[in-house]
């Protein structure tokens, strides 16, 4: 039969039937000739698929084991749970995966069962679909972070009590960071802060000086041990100590105004003596801000003769620059750049009251222009009572020494709004603390935020989160609030997934 359609014969195409070779039940061919029950009765594509699977359930934090370290916290019928199921079933990359669903189990029965459908091609390329369940059985085991929980506190064989002898934490906001990342602490039965430290309370004694060489790494330190007699068994001869590693980070930071001591100034090929503490790692990195000199400081130089800072990050003062000169091209030392200038500033107190100024030279030419605010130390109105700077005879002290540049007007414009990245923290004890101490712990945790944006060499070694709270701002807000005010870029930030925190040890998020 025909039809005319727009001047042309178009002829019906109609879909022949054949009947089964087996059955004689006539069907649509295909490549097999025979019906979907005929050629299920001839091939099992479920054939070396896992019917049943043993899975390690925790019951107090609600987590699966995937094989062979890795807990995954996942609820009942979630998409978490679906997707663990189907990963835990083997040979299952041998026929194609179409659809997965739950299928409801009593919740204390133990069991977990998921409907599978496959498909495969059979005899002669002919397509079959077939469906099975898989049926999970649960096994209570608790995981490593749970099971340190439930353990007794007391039973901890090592402490490591790390200290640090300044007047601020921002050593270990970084330090807390770097532990994370590298899972140092996830041996650790209990972690807690005190007031000039921290404490970590490891269950063997291996386990607290593997932390103790992590932190040495990261840190110049210096460390003493001792033991205590816990028990001791005379018939086999046994003794129980408990063991105390007792770890001093040395006092220099980032940022600190230093006046080396005669014999380190020698030593360093007459270097400074006012220096500025660029970096700290396992060694001390300082550069000379008048001549653009720099050098290095390992652990044991450090211990050696050991020195403490002329002035610290909390004594800055912020500036307003008046007129910069360069007067030597820009230089890379250490992954910085720095340019050698001769700048005009005042103090912003005096900005206004009076006339003072003051004609310096600093190191971060490349970075400030005219009206420019930067953070530095005033020895023109301070009282440096330092026994290493009494050593100099004659030596003519600047007025001003500049450190970084400030952006803090811009960032109180945008105080109390959420960043675009978020960190983790430590899951420790603390101790209550009043309102004056802990608001002065806060704006220091401010502070360590604005120097991760605004420092991408100390970001190197953070992990920075996605915060999926973060709402970005409107054009005109940008433009007028944040101009110039430097950022994290967004390929820095990871995406949050939650996997495998117990490699890394109990941990929560801090924006």
């Amino acid at each position: 039969m025909a039809e005319e359609a727009g001047g042309m014969f178009v002829v019906q195409q109609t879909v022949g039937s054949v009947l089964c070779c087996k059955c004689g039940v006539s069907m649509t061919p295909n490549a097999a000739n025979m019906c979907v029950k005929c050629l299920r009765s001839e091939v099992d594509i479920t054939q070396g698929l896992q019917k049943q699977v043993t899975i390690l359930h925790c019951p107090e934090c609600e987590s699966y084991l995937q094989p062979p370290r890795t807990w995954i916290k996942a609820q009942l019928e979630s998409k978490e749970l679906l997707s663990f199921c189907i990963r835990r079933v083997k040979n299952l990359n041998k026929v194609k995966l179409v659809h997965a669903e739950f299928i409801w189990t009593e919740p204390h029965s133990k069991r977990i069962k998921v409907k599978l459908k496959v498909q495969k091609e059979v005899l002669n390329g002919a397509l079959l679909e077939q469906s099975f369940v898989v049926e999970y059985v649960q096994q209570e085991h608790m995981c490593e972070p749970c099971s340190r929980a439930q353990a007794n506190p007391d039973q901890w064989v090592a402490s490591v009590q790390l200290r640090q002898h300044v007047s601020h934490k921002r050593t270990f906001f970084f330090l807390e960071q770097l532990i994370l990342k590298h899972g140092a602490a996830a041996s650790a039965i209990r972690i807690k802060e005190t007031d000039k430290g921290i404490d970590f309370f490891f269950p063997s004694r291996s386990h607290g000086l593997k932390f103790v060489e992590f932190v040495g790494k990261v840190a110049p330190i210096k460390s003493h041990h001792d033991k205590q007699l816990v028990s001791h068994d005379q018939k086999s001869n046994n003794f129980n100590y408990r063991y105390t590693f007792s770890v001093e980070i040395c006092p220099i930071c980032r940022e600190d105004l230093i006046c080396l001591p005669p014999k380190v100034k020698s030593s360093l090929g007459n270097l400074g003596p006012l220096v500025i503490c660029t970096k700290v790692t396992n060694s001390i990195a300082l550069l000379d801000p008048f001549t653009l000199r720099h050098g290095f400081l390992d652990t044991d130089q450090y211990w050696r003769s050991s020195f403490k800072s002329l002035h610290t990050s909390r004594e800055l003062v912020e500036y307003i620059v008046l007129d910069v000169e360069v007067v030597s091209p820009e230089v890379t030392i250490g992954g910085s750049r720095y340019a050698l200038a001769d700048a005009q500033v005042a103090r912003l107190s005096d900005f206004g009251k009076n006339d003072t100024i003051f004609n310096i030279k600093t190191h971060l030419g490349h970075l400030l222009s005219p009206g420019d605010y930067a953070l530095g130390y005033d020895l023109y109105g301070a009282n440096s009572n330092d026994d290493e700077l009494e050593k100099y005879k004659g030596l003519v002290i600047p007025e001003a020494i500049l450190v970084k540049k400030s952006y803090e007007e811009k960032h109180q414009k945008k105080r109390g709004k959420p960043r675009s990245w978020k960190l983790k923290s430590l899951n420790m004890e603390v101790d209550d603390k009043g309102r004056g101490e802990q608001e002065r712990v806060d704006s220091e945790y401010e502070q360590f935020l604005d120097d991760l944006e605004e420092n991408p060499e100390m970001r190197f070694n953070v992990s920075l989160y996605r915060n999926e709270e973060y709402q970005k701002p409107s054009e005109t807000a940008s433009v007028t609030d944040g101009e110039d005010l430097p950022s994290v870029p967004l390929e820095e930030l990871l995406g949050d997934l939650g996997l495998g925190e117990a490699e890394v040890g109990d941990s929560s998020m801090r924006k």
